[in-house]
């Protein structure tokens, strides 16, 4: 009886062999019939999770576009503004920070509005803008901390309706031919490992943004600071 329930064991391991050695060499080809058989084989749950996927896709190569450097703190911008102030043409800087649609043109209009008031309210007044444009970068990213979030678990919920499926049948026409019990595992396994693969890039993307939205917030704030001291060594 141990004999049998080793071969049959073996079997089992076997055919899960085989089955994810055809699924990861259909991937590493990106053998779209195959992988559209598998989309399908994977079950219901495997529309969300390609949703999430389009999603991440699409929110990633948006914000790769919106954060870039030239777009939140042009370099050609900066010289020229920091040129008028160094002048002492506060108003023909305030035009050009208007005319302009980038964070840093926004925190530094915030302080020339507000020269020759106090510090304190000049702070105010950029730590208020500030915090707008933080929003403004971050926009998105919820949704891509959400995905990290729910793909996963989109994922485990698809395998255990899986499983379900595969001990129901098991229950009532018993183990039977061990092939096809590990084939049946393989595709309640399947939403599991493409939650992951979506679940990871969208970790990924989210935290690389933060970072990145984060160094940003503290160079404006450090542009906007030189351009007060600019302003007050002028006078």
């Amino acid at each position: 009886m141990t004999c049998g329930y080793t071969d049959g064991a073996s079997a089992l391991f076997r055919g899960l062999y085989e089955q994810w050695g055809h699924i990861l060499a259909a991937i590493y080809r990106f053998d779209e019939r195959i992988m559209m058989d598998l989309f399908i084989k994977g079950g219901v749950l495997m529309y969300p999770i390609g949703f999430c996927s389009v999603v991440t896709v699409a929110i990633g190569l948006e914000r790769f576009w919106a954060l870039q450097r030239n777009r939140i703190i042009p370099s050609r911008e900066v010289r020229d503004i920091e040129t008028l102030v160094d002048s002492g043409k506060i108003m023909p800087a305030l035009e050009r920070c208007r005319a302009s649609g980038s964070a840093y043109a926004q925190i530094v209009a915030s302080v020339l509005q507000n020269v020759g008031e106090r510090r304190g309210v000049i702070k105010e007044a950029v730590q208020e803008v500030g915090r707008e444009e933080v929003v403004h970068m971050e926009q998105y990213l919820t949704f891509l901390g959400t995905i990290a979030l729910i793909a996963p678990l989109l994922g485990l919920l698809g395998t255990v309706l899986g499983m379900i499926k595969v001990f129901t049948v098991i229950s009532g026409q018993g183990v039977g031919d061990p092939a096809v019990l590990a084939s049946g595992i393989s595709e309640a396994l399947m939403t599991t490992a493409a939650g992951l693969s979506v679940a990871i890039p969208s970790l990924i993307l989210h935290r690389h943004f933060e970072r990145r939205v984060d160094q940003f917030a503290v160079e404006l704030e450090q542009s906007a600071l030189r351009i007060v001291e600019n302003i007050k060594s002028g006078n």
